[in-house]
This record gives structure tokens, sequence and C-alpha cells, in this order.
């Protein structure tokens, strides 16, 4: 009989425990940047989508576009900026909070911009300049998780604020920020007011005496002998607009704004904006001892 011939079989499987399915990829934490300096946004973006965990989902130039890319896009954080053109962050800041938690992120260190950030709700401030690249990932992160960082400056205007008790006077923010809020006491034409609580409706507030129908008191503005042009630039100035937007409305240079505003300034007697637009508006208190 002859021999069987053995071929072998197919090797037997591996034995011992099943291999786990792989584990869920974790869901990234999601960024819009909205900064008017595009070299700062592209920083932001390749340090924070450099993360494992985090992704710029969009970047916006100003308030407006902050609002539009952060209703479309729903992310878990945004970054704002608060001098931007057009609809600054201040301005966006309320209607932002009720979409995403936002983190202030600018240049901007005057303590009653701290003060009205926080007010209408940002959920923490950092000054550039003040702090890592680490500690910046770690302050979205914690953003996201409802946990406030302040830098420096920010945490000395917060600690100020708590030692007085109460919150300071609310005085004019520095170059007419916050102008486009909706919540500003001005009236809107008829045909904007069924969406004036929308961001898309804002719009720096040119020339805020066309918008009124006038002011409620009549100042003797004669008597400060403004040119035609520097009624222009002060009727601006006292909508709440900037330098810079002044010079657009105006098709002028911000050199020449700044020239128009010095003379303003020396007509009228006043040292800052907000004594400029005070007696302008004829809401500064009358001394005797001084003439127009």
């Amino acid at each position: 009989m002859p021999d069987d011939v053995f071929e072998p079989g197919p090797p037997h499987p591996a034995t011992g425990p099943p291999a786990l399915p792989p584990a869920p990829a974790t869901a990234r934490l999601r960024v819009v940047v909205a900064d008017d300096n595009p070299v700062v946004r592209a920083g932001l973006g390749v340090l924070l989508s450099g993360r494992a965990d985090i992704q710029v989902v969009a970047e916006a130039a100003d308030g407006r576009e902050a609002y539009e890319k952060t209703l479309h896009h729903r992310p878990d954080v945004v970054l704002l900026d608060v001098r931007m053109p057009g609809v600054d962050g201040i301005s966006a800041l309320p209607h932002l909070v009720g979409i995403a938690p936002v983190l202030m992120l600018t240049y901007s260190r005057e303590s009653e911009i701290v003060h009205e950030a926080l007010r209408l709700g940002a959920g923490g401030y950092l000054v550039h300049g003040e702090f890592t690249a680490d500690q910046l990932v770690q302050a979205v992160r914690d953003t996201r998780n409802g946990r406030a960082n302040f830098t420096a400056t920010a945490a000395d205007a917060l600690l100020a604020h708590m030692r007085h008790g109460s919150a300071p006077n609310r005085a004019a923010l520095p170059d007419g920020l916050g102008a486009a809020l909706t919540t500003a006491p001005v009236r809107t034409p008829p045909r904007q007011r069924e969406h004036s609580e929308s961001l898309s409706q804002l719009q720096p507030l040119v020339g805020q005496s066309s918008v009124t129908g006038g002011s409620v008191h009549s100042p003797n503005r004669q008597q400060y002998g403004l040119s035609s042009r520097e009624v222009e630039v002060m009727e601006l100035i006292a909508s709440g607009m900037s330098n810079q937007q002044i010079a657009a409305t105006c098709f002028i240079s911000e050199k020449t704004v700044k020239n128009h505003i010095n003379r303003i300034f020396t007509k009228l007697h006043s040292t800052s904006r907000s004594e400029a637009i005070a007696r302008w508006l004829g809401t500064a208190p009358q001394d005797p001892g001084r003439h127009p």
C-alpha cells in the first residue's frame, strides 16, 4: 500500500483575544479667528491648527464677517479682536456670545475696553505680548470648557473693578468702539427696525444727526466757527467713528483727518474726543469762566 502523501493545510489562526476596533477619533475643537490683520490671522491659523485637537474653521476681517462665519460654522470658540474696521469687536461681541464662547485676543489694553468686553459676555481677555503660544492654546481649550483666562493687563483691570465693588462710570470707549451696537440709543429707519437684532443689519453710525432727525438739544454750533469740512468731521466724530472710518467716509487720508481734529479741538477748547463731543452736542457742563 503506497504511503500517503502529507500535504500541509492552511495555517491555523493565531489564538488569543480578538483585536479591538480602532478608537473613534476625538472631535477637534473648532475655532473662528477674527482679526483685521491678515498676518495675525495667518499666524494664529498655523499655531492653532498645528495642535491635534484644534482646527481653525474660518477667519474673519471684521465684526460683521465674524458674525456671519460664526453663524455658519457654529464653532466651539471665537477669537475676537477689538479694533476692526466697520463693525468692531465690541459691537459684534454681544451677538457672537449667543452662538459660541468668545475669547478676546487683542492689542487693546485700555481698562474701559476690558470692562466693557467682560460686561458684554467675553469668556476671557488676552493682550498680545503677554502670553506664550502654549498659554494661548490652553486658553482656547479653557474657553470652550467655560474657564476664563486673563493676561496681566486684563487681570489688573478686573481686580481694580472688584476692589471698587461697583462698575465704573461707563465713559465713551476709545476710537468710538461699540458704536455699531444695536443697543445704542439711536433710532433706526423704519425699514431697518424690524431686523435691528441681527448683526447683519448693523452699520457704523454715520452722521447720527441725519438718522435721528437732529439732536434733541439745539446747541449754538456757529459760535465755534468750524468750516464746512470740520463740521462734517465733527459730526462723524460724534457718531462714534474712528479716524480710519472718517478718512474712508470723507475720501481723505488719516493724516488729514488728524489735522482737522486738531483744529476742531482748538476751536471747541477741548482736549479729548469725549469733551469735543459733549460741547458739540451741547451736553457739556457750562463753565462761566471759559469762553467758547
